[in-house]
């Protein structure tokens, strides 16, 4: 499996943005699916996550009501719909994969993910 990201770039607080990623080499409607981000000096944290069949998604709490994770499985790609930017929301954000699984829910620990995107900067500044 192979994921290709898209989007991304500069925008002012309070602005949006949408993240894609399309996978490649594979389906991905047997994998779990997640965003991440690592801003500079920080580690890479799991920003969202949704479930092989997109019925249950999760959100860490500084991205709730503000970011919204959407998947499609018969266009084979995953979303990463991003409102209300802040300066703090600034990273490189990442898109993965894990699975192949058989669980009904996600959850974002970074070393259960196997497969990733080439990463997209996020900048938000004034």
């Amino acid at each position: 499996l192979q994921l290709v990201q898209s989007g991304g770039g500069v925008v002012q607080p309070g602005g949006s943005l949408r993240l894609s990623c399309e996978a490649s080499a594979g389906t991905l409607d047997e994998f779990a699916l997640a965003w991440f981000r690592q801003a500079p000096g920080k580690e890479r944290e799991g920003v969202a996550c949704i479930s092989k069949l997109g019925l249950t998604a999760d959100y860490r709490d500084f991205v709730k009501g503000r970011f919204t994770i959407s998947r499609d499985n018969d266009k084979n790609t995953f979303s990463l719909q991003m409102s209300n930017l802040q300066p703090e929301d600034t990273a490189m954000y990442f898109c993965a994969a894990e699975g192949p699984t058989i669980d009904a829910k996600c959850i974002m620990p970074v070393s259960l993910y196997d497969y990733w995107g080439q990463g997209a900067q996020v900048t938000v500044s004034v």
